[in-house]
């Protein structure tokens, strides 16, 4: 099935299910056995989507771990009150923060109830040390790992997203990307709705990894990152094309230690080479299954 094909048939199953007069009454989310009845029925619909899904061209699901569906499920049965956390991980230029941006898009169409928090703003402030070396380029050329564990503010993300996921607002730092390494505390207002999506390499680094109820990695061919990266760094962040060849080849090596051993952990691999259309018709299907009941 070609991409058009693809689209056209995920407007199909949307259309059909708004106009489908086997709809089931809605449940009552408040009882257990309305949340189990709502579990199960989600369970089908999501094994339809991965069927549909697999006769694309580009899919957007690489891989499911064979017990996340019947996890998800029970944990929507049994933490109905809790926020629900999305992690989403991946190496440099897979397409985190643009798949992120679509959700975002999705969300506003639907009116979606979605946070959405990035852990690059949780890199330490390195400000002193780029004064130091006269520049960032120069600090990690003299070693610095920004993209190693400690360089980052777990111990306040890990405590942020607790927070945010018991249902408080957050106040979460700014890492400024201007090249000055400042990190600006308490500075961009999270309100704590019903879904969390977080997004970048520290969700699956130890001490957070655990809090996602869904594990996202994000897959995309290295050909298209590198291309993706030399053009946002040149055109974008105005770094000449031989410094930016060096910090490809920095954050290749940073990727092999840091983000691609998280991989066999994770609960869905996406296809980041995948049209953003059509993840997001499969975003809307997935609203459309859950908010389509009989009153």
């Amino acid at each position: 099935m070609n991409n058009d094909d693809t689209k056209e048939g995920i407007s199909n199953l949307i259309s059909q299910e708004l106009h489908s007069k086997d709809k089931i009454l809605k449940p009552d989310f408040n009882q257990k056995t309305g949340r189990e009845l709502l579990a199960f029925y989600l369970q089908t619909k999501f094994k339809q989507i991965l069927a549909f899904d697999k006769k694309a061209s580009i899919p957007v699901f690489i891989n499911i771990k064979p017990d996340f569906i019947a996890r998800f499920s029970k944990r929507l049965i049994n933490k109905p009150n809790k926020r629900f956390l999305i992690g989403i991980t991946g190496e440099s230029a897979s397409g985190k923060s643009t798949i992120c941006r679509e959700i975002q898009n999705v969300i506003q169409k639907l009116d979606l109830p979605v946070s959405i928090i990035t852990t690059d703003n949780y890199f330490n402030d390195i400000s002193e040390l780029i004064s130091k070396y006269g520049g960032f380029d120069n600090l990690r050329d003299n070693g610095y790992d920004i993209d190693a564990p400690q360089n980052f503010q777990l111990e306040l993300l890990r405590h942020d997203l607790e927070k945010v996921a018991s249902g408080e607002d957050i106040y979460t730092p700014e890492y400024l990307p201007n090249g000055t390494g400042v990190s600006v505390p308490l500075s961009q207002f999270i309100p704590s709705k019903k879904i969390v999506v977080v997004e970048g390499m520290a969700t699956m680094y130890e001490g957070i990894q655990d809090l996602f109820d869904v594990k996202i990695y994000i897959e995309t061919d290295i050909e298209v990152r590198r291309r993706r990266f030399l053009t946002r760094a040149c055109d974008e962040r105005n770094q000449d094309m031989e410094n930016a060849l060096k910090h490809w080849e920095y954050i290749l090596s940073a990727g092999q230690k840091y983000i691609i051993p998280s991989r066999k952990d994770m609960d869905i691999i996406l296809n980041g080479d995948s049209s953003l259309e059509y993840f997001s018709q499969i975003l809307e299907y997935i609203h459309t299954i859950t908010n389509n009941f009989e009153q």
